[in-house]
């Protein structure tokens, strides 16, 4: 409103003003999905393709014709298609309804019929059975169900008895879809191959459990089933524990002979020339071919369709539980190495993926494409087929296969199954999938579906006891507001925050782009001298960080602390200005420093060129890490290290391992872990914190310094420093120093925010809001951390005046601590060997 007086009345008039401003990005629009493709299927021949991609169905044709988008939807989200074998009808998931239905549509989507399921959940893995009359699938709580097509009817299969993020069940049909073969966890974490009669209901365990069976794939002539397995699982089956680091799990190829009677296929074989052989010369009639008799070594002549081989005419599978294990087989020619993802293609084939870590992070299918590789028993080896996959799925016939490579600038290849495509761009497909994008419609579909994965997948079925669904309400009314993507994670992460729990993450998704800040930084502190930009501080990369580059302290660079910046590229920099306004776009960039002594441009200045970084972080990280270090030295006279556990996480890990090991002759140890930004379940670190040492082994060189047994670690006492920023896994781990005794706690009460984040699906623009899955409670049965923190034994604040002045009162009283109890409790370690024995030493 805009009040003014008018002045020939007097009088005040009141004037009502609507600004509506245009919100472009909230009109529908056209927008390219091309690169959000996922779960691949094929119809049964390989002629098209079925993806999802932003939460549509699409077909893609091998060749001839268009992609078709089947659903055409903003306000539902479609996924995981699947084709039927009898190339009749494509299903998918559809929240269109406001839960999940299984649709069941013809090829080109004109018909659907909608199927309810059986609550309200989100589900996995669609298949059909080979005579199109099941589909199997999963949901969130690893409940394996199959459904009767024509009825509708559900039957629940089995339930993986843990939650795991990797959702490993992988369920699938037998040839003549009598039987479901699938991998659940034993109460060991093992897990172990089952199969379940669709028939009959009956379940057996095919494997029994003392190696990590996986990935089950039934061979398409119905007398093997193959898998993967581990003999060295071990620590990786506490895959939230920071122990499962640094075990690479290897797998090696199994097939299991269903049937008593039935030969092995790996027997030994052996080239013979049969005596009096008569060579036999095929004869192939025009336009025909060739089909050779095993038994009589005789061609005869076929043509047309005859020869063509099919899986129409389905292989009975007969199983035999009895001595089943006693053929089960390690398959000959395949190396040991960790192999996902596999399947059956025609008979005595299979293939799967050997996954290729991301550089520089873990090793995740889909963050960097695997490689494929196919096994063909006849030959008895495996081959590379392709690389760079993340994903790949085969056509119902097994002459076709589809698979996707990953990132922006990843596509789609059809390929022959039968061999390896001769290049490899060989076979990809000209896609550009486009959609009509309704942004509101869109956002109410998210609302929805955040609401119900929260409901769904949180770790507790009473959501801490917030009234959900007048959440759904409360907050549902003001979605009309929303005009923009981050406004929607706004009212997400406020709904969410109801719940009262300490990972309640909402991020990413389709927001509009801003031009990035290409800002480039010295690595130095600066202060505003007589005018002119001085150099205060240079960081330099310390030792032994190769990934850390410091602009100015490279051997050479002639700038030294104390200089004036003068000027950058040529425009001269003055203290009333902003040297980032003129160090902007020149990060990783070769750039011209003007340097001097002095704050005048004269014959004093020198010309340095440099190369600024685009962050800072690293520098100054490691500088704050060192100089604690040096601190700690000094004030212990050399006795304790000092070492800096940033997460507990990877980088965590990493620090932990690169700086404990290396002061091994230290006589006790400082352990920073303040901002800490957590990850695994640190058991490692407290593990080997708490080790002690049994005796020793003799050193026969040198000054005969004896060594401990074990050796690796560092026998005096132990400080942990916290503080407010360290949370989630870096809760739990002073809460395990504090209950295990390790040792002393210093500073602030952590975060509190430990919960377990895992296998919460992202939304169909690929934001996501996180519902965490596990929590922890302690051995008397109390929830204990989460919204409570690990608060210190002693209480230490760092006030901002003692930490401007170049102070650190946390970590000066955890080094008084760690000096007064390695006084109190000193570790006698002997320095030399005992006199030597005499064993051999007859008796007079």
């Amino acid at each position: 409103y805009i009040h003014e007086l008018d002045p020939a009345s007097g009088r005040e008039h009141t004037v009502q003003i609507a600004a509506n401003g245009d919100f472009p990005w909230m009109m529908p629009q056209w927008k390219d999905v091309t690169t959000r493709i996922s779960a691949l299927s094929l119809s049964p021949t390989g002629k098209r393709a079925a993806v999802e991609a932003r939460g549509e169905i699409f077909t893609i044709p091998a060749e001839k014709g268009d992609a078709r988008n089947l659903t055409n939807s903003s306000g539902s989200s479609e996924k995981d298609p699947s084709w039927s074998p009898d190339g009749k009808s494509i299903s998918w998931f559809s929240d269109s309804s406001g839960e999940y239905q299984l649709i069941i549509a013809n090829q080109d989507g004109t018909t659907k019929r909608a199927i309810a399921l059986t609550e309200p959940s989100h589900y996995y893995t669609p298949e059909w059975s080979p005579d199109a009359k099941h589909i199997l699938y999963h949901d969130t709580h690893l409940r394996l169900w199959v459904m009767d097509v024509a009825t509708g009817k559900q039957t629940h299969v089995d339930t993986d008895p843990y939650m795991m993020p990797d959702r490993s069940l992988d369920p699938r049909f037998s040839p003549d879809g009598r039987w479901i073969a699938y991998a659940r966890r034993l109460p060991s974490m093992f897990r172990a191959i089952f199969v379940y009669n669709v028939e009959t209901g009956a379940k057996h365990q095919i494997t029994d459990g003392l190696a990590d069976a996986t990935s089950p794939a039934w061979d398409a002539g119905g007398k093997y089933l193959w898998f993967l397995a581990s003999t060295n699982f071990g620590l990786n089956s506490g895959w939230l524990d920071m122990s499962s680091y640094d075990h690479p799990e290897t797998k090696a190829l199994y097939l299991t002979v269903l049937k008593k009677g039935e030969a092995s296929p790996l027997l030994p074989e052996s080239d013979e020339e049969l005596a009096g052989a008569t060579p036999v010369v095929p004869s192939v009639p025009a336009g025909g071919a060739a089909r050779v008799d095993s038994a009589r070594g005789a061609a005869t002549p076929a043509t047309g369709d005859s020869v063509r081989t099919s899986r129409a005419s389905r292989p009975v599978v007969t199983i035999d539980f009895d001595g089943i294990a006693q053929r089960t087989l390690a398959v000959t020619g395949v190396a040991q190495r960790d192999y996902r993802e596999l399947k059956a293609g025609p008979a005595g084939t299979v293939y799967w993926v050997e996954p290729v870590p991301a550089t520089g992070t873990a090793e995740v299918l889909g963050a960097a494409g695997g490689v494929l590789h196919r096994y063909l028993l006849k030959d008895r080896k495996a081959v590379q087929f392709a690389s760079n996959v993340s994903e790949y799925t085969l056509s119902a016939d097994g002459k076709k296969l589809l698979y996707r490579t990953p990132g922006a600038a990843g596509g789609l290849f059809l390929v022959d199954a039968d061999k390896a495509p001769p290049a490899p761009a060989s076979g990809k497909l000209a896609v550009a999938l486009r959609m009509n994008v309704d942004p509101r419609a869109e956002f109410a579909q998210m609302f929805n579906e955040g609401w119900r994965i929260q409901r769904d997948y949180i770790y507790v079925k009473n959501l801490q006891g917030t009234d959900w669904p007048k959440m759904r309400q409360m907050y549902g009314a003001l979605l009309p507001s929303v005009n923009h993507r981050a406004d929607l994670n706004y009212l997400l992460d406020m709904m969410g925050a109801e719940i009262a729990i300490g990972h309640s993450f909402v991020r990413g998704g389709d927001i509009p782009e801003v031009a990035p800040v290409t800002a480039g930084l010295l690595g130095a502190d600066f202060t505003v001298t007589d005018g002119r930009y001085r150099i205060a501080k240079i960081y330099d990369a310390e030792s032994w960080n190769p990934e850390l580059h410091a602009p100015l302290a490279a051997p050479g660079v002639d700038v030294r602390v104390g200089d004036y910046v003068l000027a950058v590229n040529g425009v001269e920099l003055r203290g009333s200005d902003n040297v980032y306004r003129l160090l902007d776009g020149t990060a990783n960039k070769q750039t011209s420093l003007t340097m001097s002594t002095r704050t005048l441009i004269d014959g004093s200045v020198r010309r340095v060129t440099v190369v600024p970084v685009a962050s800072e972080v690293g520098l100054r990280t490691r500088a704050w890490v060192e100089n604690n270090r040096r601190i700690v030295d000094s004030l212990s006279k050399g006795t304790l290290a000092y070492v800096y556990v940033p997460s507990t996480a990877q980088p965590g890990y990493t620090s932990f391992n690169r700086y404990y090991f290396a002061q091994q002759d230290k006589k006790g140890a400082i352990i920073d872990e303040r901002y800490n930004s957590g990850g695994s379940a640190a058991d490692y670190i407290i593990d080997l914190l708490q080790r002690d040492f049994d005796g020793y082994f003799n050193n026969p060189v040198g000054d005969r310094y004896p060594f401990t047994s074990p050796a690796a670690g560092i026998w005096g006492p132990k400080v942990m420093i916290v503080n407010e920023m360290a949370g989630s896994g870096g809760d739990l781990m002073p809460w395990m120093f504090k209950h295990r005794k390790v040792g002393l706690l210093v500073g602030k009460r952590t975060w509190g925010g430990l919960v377990g984040t895992w296998d919460t699906p992202a939304f169909v623009d690929g934001g996501t809001m996180i519902a965490p899955r596990g929590g922890f409670f302690t051995r008397d049965d109390k929830w204990d951390v989460e919204n409570v923190g690990t608060s210190p034994d002693i209480d230490v604040e760092n006030w901002p005046r003692e930490v401007i002045g170049g102070y650190d009162p946390q970590l000066e009283r955890a080094v008084q601590e760690a000096l007064r109890m390695g006084a109190q409790n000193k570790v006698v370690r002997a320095t030399r060997e005992p006199a030597s024995p005499e064993w051999g030493k007859r008796k007079p």
